[in-house]
């Protein structure tokens, strides 16, 4: 079994795995219909990159920098360059009212913020405005037309276009503890005010740590995939999701959302995909409406296909099942499987 190393930080732990792997694809996401790669290689650039150009903004050791971003790969090697930058990222969801998005900013104090869409940052900006910590927003996309009272914008590839620091140099430079601050995570709201959560780097890799050896100990561990779909913002999904992932030197395809999420567990097959249980009521509500509108055929070899499951589950599948088990195997299951 292999074991999984003792990292001093979560930047650590990340440049060592794209040493290894190299130009082994890492992040996938779906572009023009097409499922699109960046290779471990070429992630460990862009987070050296960007993380130079966040020190070259001003940034130090321990300032906040806000996430505002949907689930994608520049979400993560934002994140990443943050904390390579000896910064601390505050991801924030996606959902959050510009009144959200103010009190986040006035109560981590952050300097500067990274939004990925315009429309994402039309109630991020006016809050920042207000604010008198935050001095910039960098767009991964582009940002609205507009004031913008003192906020510097910046274009988040041309960042990174315009930086030469490399891989090796970065990860050089990654002396950060595991009792540094590594992001805040702030809760939703939904129960007033959005509270945050410090956590630092040991914090999290203790609980990849956990991770690696149950999946180890209980499946092994091989080149597994994992399917992003929960909100990179959400303790649960950061940690789960999008660094424990780095910790397996896995592959991370990022889905188009909850309208497509069954094309693309299809598509991926992943090995992993960090749920919560209204996920598995919501796919089989829809799975069972499909079989409902394919006709009668459709329908009585789903019952049969759950029947026999059950059976199987039990260990008591009979011999006059099986040649129906076998039909099920090559036609029905691999679509919901």
């Amino acid at each position: 079994m292999r074991q999984f190393e003792h990292f001093p930080n979560l930047v650590a732990m990340f440049f060592t795995r794209a040493r290894e792997k190299g130009d082994a694809p890492f992040l996938w996401a779906k572009k023009q219909g097409e499922w699109r790669s960046l290779s471990w290689r070429e992630v460990a650039d862009k987070v050296a990159k960007l993380a130079a150009a966040l020190q070259r903004l001003g940034l130090e050791r321990g300032d906040r920098v806000m996430l505002v971003s949907e689930n994608r790969p520049e979400w993560l090697i934002s994140d990443l360059a943050i904390m390579a930058a000896g910064c601390v990222t505050v991801p924030t969801y996606t959902t959050n009212t510009e009144r959200d998005h103010q009190h986040i900013l006035d109560d981590s104090g952050a300097r500067a913020a990274i939004v990925s869409t315009q429309k994402l940052c039309k109630n991020l900006l006016p809050a920042a405005i207000r604010t008198t910590a935050c001095e910039h927003v960098i767009a991964i996309e582009s940002l609205p037309s507009g004031q913008a009272g003192q906020i510097e914008r910046h274009d988040w590839a041309a960042l990174i276009a315009a930086e030469s620091q490399t891989a090796e140099a970065c990860a050089a430079r990654a002396d950060f503890r595991r009792s540094d601050l590594a992001c805040i995570i702030y809760t939703s709201g939904t129960g007033g005010a959005p509270r945050g959560v410090m956590q630092h780097h040991g914090a999290i890799l203790h609980n990849i740590e956990g991770c690696v050896s149950l999946i180890a100990e209980d499946f092994g561990w091989d080149e597994e995939v994992f399917l992003s779909f929960l909100p990179a913002s959400h303790a649960y999904e950061h940690s789960g999701g999008q660094l424990f992932p780095i910790g397996l030197a896995a592959q991370i395809y990022y889905s188009e959302g909850l309208e497509k999420l069954s094309s693309n567990i299809e598509e991926v097959r992943p090995t992993i995909m960090v749920v919560v249980p209204r996920l598995f009521e919501v796919l089989r509500q829809r799975i069972l409406n499909q079989v409902e509108k394919q006709g009668k055929l459709t329908r009585y070899l789903m019952g049969r296909a759950l029947s026999i499951g059950a059976k199987d589950y039990a260990g008591e599948v009979p011999a006059w099942d099986r040649p129906m088990d076998f039909l099920l195997g090559r036609t029905l299951r691999p679509k919901i499987a």
